[in-house]
């Protein structure tokens, strides 16, 4: 089972990171943290990682609520993004 193996969801969060970096656009860097929390985790050992091992779906859950977390958390770092279209609210002539 290569979903279990610690090494191949660094490697994906490594290839997730050079694609970020090919097409930044700060979506897939999270998907890169969750990717390597979870690689982290199955590395580590431990009860944790039987526990992750013991379900696919489990690990996919994981990892979709690191990437989740670790992308608000960069989102609030990073900011807006200026090039985005400013809204009006009103109307100049108000």
């Amino acid at each position: 089972m290569i979903w279990t193996t610690w090494w191949a969801w660094i490697a994906g969060g490594l290839i997730l990171g050079i694609l970020e970096v090919l097409a930044p656009s700060a979506i897939l860097l999270g998907f890169a943290v969750g990717a390597a929390l979870v690689g982290t985790l199955f590395g580590i050992g431990g009860p944790i990682s039987v526990w992750l091992a013991a379900s696919f779906p489990l690990t996919l859950v994981v990892f979709a609520l690191a990437s989740l977390l670790a992308w608000i958390i960069l989102r609030r770092i990073m900011g807006k993004r200026y090039n985005q279209p400013k809204i009006w609210e009103t109307d100049i002539n108000d």
